[in-house]
């Protein structure tokens, strides 16, 4: 395969690189674009030194069966001809294409085949924090029709790319030493604090990202459920977490809840073992691959409801890795 990557100098471009090596991903050529800035500069795969490119409206991507594209909406909107006139299949990590009715939004584990149904060339790969609630939200659904989810999330500064991560480390350290910590990338201090705010306001009071779970969640699921969302971001470097509470059409057990999971594609369910307080967190999930759920129970405000807890890496299952994913899925299952 020719792969090319867009936005290679980024903490999603260089979480790309690293998936392909651990997944053992055929590329037989490689291409790497990016801004200005950053072309020029050389990033290390599989031993080989590899040379960033500019990305511009004369760039060349014939020759190239699948790009993986991370470089934000606007970038995407804006080059998606670019990548993609020559028949290249466009795997765009950003929010720019991910509601267009004629392109896919996919997560393997749950919807794979709509990978095969893309007229324009590009598929959309999901937000970070749907990606990793739909994959357990699928294996309730194989039991009983989910009507509702509410669900807080606990998001990483992962979530707002390398400056994010930059400004928490940065943050943390100021206040150590006793200074004040400096604000620039996020609308409050993160560290020590929480902030209720992940992405811009709508109109009816829920963020951008809020919605974003509400309309991907019924995409990618072909489903009517409906989700309430509220996101915050919190001071963990790495890694997303999610509150879950669903209520299904019937009552489903926890046993059979748990079994569901202990069988799902891509999770990892963890309970209490031997008396050890057993559970996911974002600690143990940075740099590892699945859906890690638990702390299951029955919802006591529903008679039909369950409530559980999430965790994944942003950057790799919600971003690079369920990419990588959805290429593998269609080499897996091409006709």
């Amino acid at each position: 395969m020719n792969i090319a990557i867009v936005g290679a100098s980024g903490a999603v471009g260089s979480e790309f690189l690293r998936v392909l090596e651990e997944q053992n991903f055929p590329v037989d050529n490689l291409r790497l674009f990016g801004s200005a800035r950053s072309a020029g500069s050389t990033r290390l795969f599989r031993g080989k030194e590899y040379k960033i490119e500019e990305l511009t409206r004369e760039s060349d991507f014939s020759g190239v069966d699948i790009a993986f594209t991370s470089a934000g909406a606007s970038v995407s909107k804006e080059y998606a001809d670019v990548i993609t006139r020559h028949g290249t299949l466009m795997i765009d990590n950003s929010s720019a294409f991910r509601m267009d009715p004629d392109v896919p939004l996919v997560v393997p584990e749950v919807n794979g085949e709509d990978a095969f149904n893309h007229p324009r060339n590009i598929i959309g790969n999901p937000n970070c924090t749907t990606i990793q609630m739909v994959v357990a939200l699928k294996a309730i659904e194989n039991l009983s029709h989910i009507r509702r989810v509410h669900v807080a999330t606990y998001q990483a500064a992962s979530g707002a790319g390398q400056s994010g991560m930059e400004e928490l480390r940065l943050q943390t350290e100021a206040i150590s030493r006793g200074e004040t910590a400096k604000v620039e990338k996020f609308a409050h201090q993160l560290a020590f604090n929480v902030i209720p705010h992940v992405d811009i306001f709508m109109e009816n009071d829920y963020t951008k990202e809020e919605m974003k779970m509400y309309h991907e969640t019924r995409k990618i699921m072909h489903s009517d459920v409906r989700v309430s969302a509220t996101c915050v971001r919190v001071p963990v470097m790495r890694a997303h977490s999610e509150a879950v509470w669903v209520e299904t059409e019937r009552s489903v057990s926890v046993e059979e809840a748990r079994e569901a999971f202990l069988s799902a594609p891509g999770i990892v369910y963890v309970e209490e073992r031997d008396g050890k307080e057993i559970y996911p967190m974002p600690l143990d999930a940075a740099g590892m691959d699945p859906v890690f759920v638990g702390r299951l129970r029955k919802d006591l405000a529903d008679d039909n409801g369950l409530t559980f807890w999430v965790v994944a890496d942003q950057i790799k299952k919600g971003a690079a890795l369920n990419a990588v994913q959805i290429a593998l899925y269609m080499l897996a299952h091409s006709k």
